[in-house]
């Protein structure tokens, strides 16, 4: 029974950083129907850059801080920085890369080659600037280990399982609740129709990589505190796995990307727990293959109608 619940919160935490990441693959795919897949390079760039922020703040670089900051001020400045300066990247690329194909009527197989050269550029830009050295994340929350009836856990663990629970409910709010989220449905629902209504187009699929992209970079943030080690080439398996996860939970719905994550990370976790760790990868991807086969949407996805 202890092996059994020490499995379930190994793979809660797991599930925590497929969830975070296949957040922002179904809030673009759901807007534009977009497969944005550089988002897990933009992963690993707000990994790398929370990785510079902190130790800014800790006076590794630039000059000392008037006022000592204790660790824990740290980590909460880190992750704010880190989010608004990862959600610029990811606008950026909206700008530079994704409107100018979505203007031009581009087909789509085009934005697909334009996504997977976007996240090369990523990749290979941070190998070119940093190089291919591993960088270590400074500690920034003291690790406590609870021992509760021989089952052992760390304040960093419930903290990720913590944080993704909280933005899948914020997001879940914005969505469903707010008048830019109402806009962000419309526009999936019907994106010729929406400028007739007076709705921006361009601010809200801005917003909508905004929010896609701070996602990525709180999950970059929370890998880098649990796994701290930092290389160029981070993001490009977790986000590839954390898009099979939003397929698997229905790509588009928040739900979905949320019960998919975990889903995944469950897989994975008992895989290993009860396979040979290098037969992981293949029972896993198997598993949800033959999932697929019969529930091609999706847990919570929904067949859409084309009209011609």
């Amino acid at each position: 029974m202890d092996l059994l619940l020490q499995n379930i919160l190994n793979a809660l935490q797991w599930g925590s950083f497929y969830a975070l990441i296949a957040l922002g693959y179904t809030l673009v795919y759901g807007v534009l129907l977009l497969i944005n897949f550089a988002h897990g390079d933009i992963f690993m760039v707000g990994a790398y850059i929370g990785f510079f922020v902190a130790n800014f703040l800790l006076g590794a670089y630039a000059f000392k801080l008037p006022t000592a900051l204790s660790p824990p001020l740290v980590f909460a400045l880190t992750i704010v920085a880190t989010m608004a300066l990862t959600a610029l990247v990811g606008v950026t690329l909206e700008r530079v890369a994704y409107r100018p194909l979505r203007r031009r009527g581009a087909p789509r197989l085009y934005v697909v080659i334009t996504a997977l050269m976007c996240g090369l550029l990523l990749e290979n830009g941070n190998l070119a600037l940093l190089g291919a050295s591993r960088r270590s994340f400074p500690t920034l929350i003291p690790a406590t280990v609870y021992d509760v009836g021989g089952v052992l856990v760390t304040n960093v663990k419930l903290l990720v399982i913590l944080a993704t629970i909280l933005v899948f409910f914020f997001l879940e709010t914005v969505v469903r609740k707010t008048k830019l989220g109402m806009a962000m449905r419309a526009v999936s629902y019907d994106r010729m129709a929406v400028p007739l209504m007076g709705i921006p187009v361009d601010r809200v699929i801005v917003f909508t990589f905004i929010l896609g992209s701070s996602m990525a970079a709180l999950g970059g943030v929370l890998f880098a505190s649990a796994y701290p080690v930092l290389e160029p080439y981070m993001g490009a398996l977790i986000g590839w796995k954390a898009f099979i996860a939003a397929v698997i939970g229905g790509i588009g719905e928040i739900r979905g990307a949320f019960v998919g994550g975990f889903l995944l990370g469950f897989v994975e976790i008992f895989v290993a727990a009860l396979f040979p760790s290098t037969l992981r990868d293949l029972i896993a991807f198997s598993t949800l293959l033959v999932f697929l086969s019969f529930r091609p949407t999706g847990i919570f996805g929904v067949a859409r109608a084309t009209k011609i």
